[in-house]
């Protein structure tokens, strides 16, 4: 199986953007033959400029540098720097891009939402830090406290599998533009790339004593061969729960199945906590989570929103300090959006120590910088309030029968 966990991988646990911007330069410098970067927003404001100025230093010294941007979260490159891409030799594709009708078709709402970088052929990030500042949004301006976020870097047979479907995206994607554009031997060209296995180097060589020595596992989500895997890893995982169960998901939004697993967890005596968005960010996403709050709650599940600034992080934690502890890092959101429409990644890890160190950070948010939702407050809260989460809730269930999906 390809979503099997396997021996060998060597994972550090990144937190924040400028601790992720910071490894991600230092691997670009680093870098000799190709690099591989996905992300749903690269902006340029801030510390996130960095990154863009090591991809441009890359391709101007030969590296052969593929950007992949979402057409949502970046519809276009500011004219300044998609001129130093170009100059450089950085090969830079938005996917999907939205227009006339954007958002209205709704085959349009499947967004490009992982965050992935192969450098190398044999170093990876994966996680749900975009390049953006953590200190600004493009929504809010600047930020008060630095959003919560994490990532991995790591070495080991999940590289391959990460390159692989990166390369084969990239293919695709040229392969349409070519068919659009009538040039048929080009786009059959394109096509057979995408079906071929990128070439992988395999590097044994030490990161260092912050990284552990693990079981690890890529899990992708698609519309094609991967449509619920990382919703089933999550189920299976809080399925074999016995101790303690830790979420962070910026917008949650579980399915009956989830919410299942998470009620059966707590009925049998596994401590749930769940770290939800403190603060309002977009209207659909905090106002829809909000209804499924009750049925958990009267389970037992413990719910904390997250205050101190914004909450990006995607990442979980199941009996952390036993013997098979779980836990993983990733860009799915719980919510419809990521399980059922958008292209995630995700990596798992099966150690004590990696999951305890996420675990410690976790619980430093929960006690610190966020507040629990108490029951009797919850269901006394402003009929305002509830007729805002219920029409949220209402149009995210249109929206998902309009794309035929069940959830």
């Amino acid at each position: 199986m390809r979503n099997a966990l396997l021996d060998g991988h060597q994972v550090k646990l990144i937190e924040g953007g400028q601790a992720y911007f910071e490894a991600l330069v230092l691997a670009l410098e680093q870098a000799r033959s190709q690099v591989q970067l996905e992300t749903y927003i690269f902006d340029f404001h801030g510390s996130a400029q960095s990154v863009a100025e090591a991809l441009e230093r890359a391709a101007l010294r030969g590296v052969r540098v593929w950007l992949l941007v979402d057409g949502v979260g970046t519809p276009s490159l500011p004219t300044v720097w998609r001129e130093r891409f170009i100059r450089a030799g950085v090969h830079c594709q938005i996917y999907s891009p939205l227009g006339t009708l954007g958002l209205l078709i709704p085959s349009r709402w499947r967004r490009l939402h992982r965050k992935l970088c192969v450098v190398d052929g044999h170093l990876a990030f994966c996680g749900g830090i975009n390049i953006l500042d953590d200190w600004y949004d493009p929504h809010h301006g600047t930020l008060s406290q630095p959003r919560l976020d994490f990532a991995v870097c790591a070495r080991g047979a999940l590289v391959q599998q990460m390159q692989e479907t990166m390369t084969q995206l990239w293919w695709r994607i040229e392969g349409v533009k070519h068919v659009r554009q009538k040039k048929f031997p080009e786009a059959f060209s394109s096509f057979r790339a995408a079906g071929l296995h990128s070439p992988w180097t395999t590097d044994r060589l030490p990161l260092g004593k912050d990284h552990t020595v693990t079981k690890a596992g890529l899990l992708l989500r698609d519309n094609l061969l991967n449509r619920s895997q990382i919703e089933r890893a999550y189920r299976k995982a809080i399925g074999m729960a016995r101790h303690e169960v830790v979420i962070a998901n910026a917008y949650f939004l579980p399915g009956r199945r989830l919410r299942k697993a998470l009620i059966h967890a707590a009925q049998r005596g596994v401590r749930v906590r769940l770290l939800l968005q403190g603060r309002y960010e977009y209207f659909m996403q905090y106002h829809a989570a909000r209804p499924v709050y009750g049925v958990l709650l009267a389970a037992g599940v413990e719910i904390y929103e997250y205050k101190a600034s914004y909450l990006h992080a995607k990442v979980a934690v199941v009996d952390p300090g036993k013997e098979r502890s779980w836990a993983t890092v990733g860009s799915s959101n719980l919510d419809p959006l990521s399980l059922l429409l958008a292209r995630e990644a995700n990596v798992v890890v099966a150690d004590t120590s990696f999951a305890n160190e996420l675990y410690q950070r976790l619980c430093v948010a929960i006690d610190r910088q966020s507040t629990q939702v108490v029951a009797e407050v919850y269901t006394q809260r402003p009929w305002s309030q509830r007729l805002r989460d219920r029409l949220a809730f209402g149009v995210m269930r249109l929206a998902l029968f309009l794309t035929g999906h069940r959830y």
